[in-house]
């Protein structure tokens, strides 16, 4: 049964696409496919009167048994002229030979009952013509012939199929009304389904302009982003060099006692460590952006990693005496990208060493939830207004100076943002005034993916 239905599908669809080329429009393949099955049912219906006219054979006139054959002859010829992609003779031949056919048999004074099907021919002439002149022309002749039809006498008939066979007569009837129904039918559900396609393409095109506004907007960001770099590393990274270059210059040319020496290096120190926190920023986010796999997510022990960026930063928490705890007790696992998590995590924790008062406390902890990990660093540091709260949430460059005058650009924050919304994260800030901050992200346990 399956296969008698998948054979029957693809031979209609055979039939709908007969004459189809790449030059027709959609809405026009689906008129030119209509046209296909009314001619397939045309062919038919010239097999079937006939064969129904042998086994009630009423006497009916030789002319009667043209007409009722005609069907066959005619579809057939609009089908091989639409086969050869000759679609407007082929609707030419269709929409002036049934008509005549038709009111030939009437005007030879002969009534079969099979007016309803001028009706057919002029709906079908309006929808499947492409050539408006065409249209209207197929339309006035089938109106006129029936017009012309009606306003004969009763009388002027010699053969009226009504009282010869009333059961072929109604057959008629009924087969005008059919296709009537099965032209509006088709439109119908051509009309539907054609509807349907144009919203599917509207909405992958939807779809589509979804993407481009979100990549215009992601590379108007990286533009944004690329630029400050670019400020950043013609102004910011030259300064501390300069520094380094003007005491060896002077260490070279003049007789500098180490004691002056000792007072101009701790200042210099101080800069070239701002300078390599931001020489590695800006090169993981290079990094990041010239990968073409972006994230290399994988499982990363959280407290290892805690422990590392802790000892790494130790110095710069020693020189303001402050207390760096790690909360992360036992070993829990997050998935991300390693180097990116790092580069957070180092550069949360310097924020909160940098506005941190001496002999405070920065505390670096995880809370752990269903699927996923929450990663917070704490200080007890001077907290942040509410206005410089609302810039930091935004995506603009915000800087200020530490609680010992240390200097800052924003960007570590800035790529922080991007880092975590790489890897599914988002930033979350609360801070009290006074009483310090708190910066924390949520991270999967596992690959969700797999």
């Amino acid at each position: 049964m399956l296969f008698f239905n998948a054979i029957t599908f693809k031979w209609y669809n055979t039939i709908r696409s007969l004459g189809f080329t790449a030059s027709l429009s959609e809405y026009d393949k689906r008129k030119l496919a209509i046209f296909n099955v009314l001619n397939f049912f045309g062919v038919i219906t010239g097999i079937i009167i006939p064969v129904a006219g042998i086994f009630n054979d009423d006497n009916l006139p030789p002319l009667a048994w043209v007409v009722a054959v005609s069907p066959l002859f005619i579809s057939s010829l609009a089908i091989f002229l639409t086969g050869n992609k000759k679609h407007e003779a082929a609707k030419l031949v269709y929409f002036t030979c049934y008509p005549l056919f038709t009111a030939l048999i009437y005007l030879i004074r002969i009534d079969v009952g099979i007016e309803l099907f001028f009706i057919v021919y002029g709906i079908l002439a309006v929808f499947l013509f492409q050539k408006k002149r065409n249209a209207a022309l197929s339309f006035i002749l089938s109106l006129l012939l029936y017009f012309v039809i009606h306003v004969l006498p009763v009388n002027f008939y010699s053969f009226s199929l009504t009282g010869a066979n009333r059961g072929f007569y109604l057959f008629n009837q009924i087969l005008g009304i059919f296709f009537i129904f099965l032209c509006t039918y088709l439109f119908k559900e051509e009309n539907y389904s054609y509807l349907k396609s144009l919203q599917s393409i509207n909405k992958e095109l939807n779809q589509k302009n979804e993407e481009i506004a979100k990549q215009a907007a992601e590379l108007q960001e990286l533009d944004i982003l690329k630029n400050k770099l670019f400020s950043i590393i013609s102004h910011d990274l030259k300064l501390p060099l300069y520094a380094l270059r003007n005491l060896f210059r002077n260490v070279q040319d003049y007789d500098i006692p180490a004691e002056e020496i000792k007072v101009l290096v701790p200042d210099i120190v101080k800069d070239l460590n701002y300078t390599t926190g931001l020489m590695e920023n800006v090169l993981l986010w290079a990094k990041s952006q010239m990968s073409s796999n972006g994230v290399n997510a994988e499982k990363i022990d959280l407290q290892k990693l805690v422990m590392e960026v802790i000892a790494l930063l130790r110095l710069q928490a020693d020189a303001k005496k402050i207390y760096l705890e790690c909360k992360v007790e036992a070993p829990v696992y997050i998935y991300a990208d390693k180097e990116m998590i790092n580069l957070v995590l180092r550069n949360l924790v310097s924020n909160a060493i940098k506005f941190t008062n001496e002999k405070g406390v920065v505390k670096i902890g995880a809370t752990a939830m269903k699927k996923q990990l929450e990663v917070f660093v704490e200080d007890t540091g001077r907290g942040i207004e509410k206005e410089i709260l609302e810039k930091l949430s935004g995506n603009n460059f915000f800087t200020s100076r530490g609680t010992s005058n240390e200097a800052g650009t924003g960007l570590g924050l800035m790529l922080c943002k991007d880092f975590l919304k790489k890897n599914g994260g988002e930033m979350i800030i609360k801070s009290t005034p006074g009483l310090g901050s708190r910066f924390s992200f949520i991270l999967p346990k596992n690959n969700l993916v797999n």
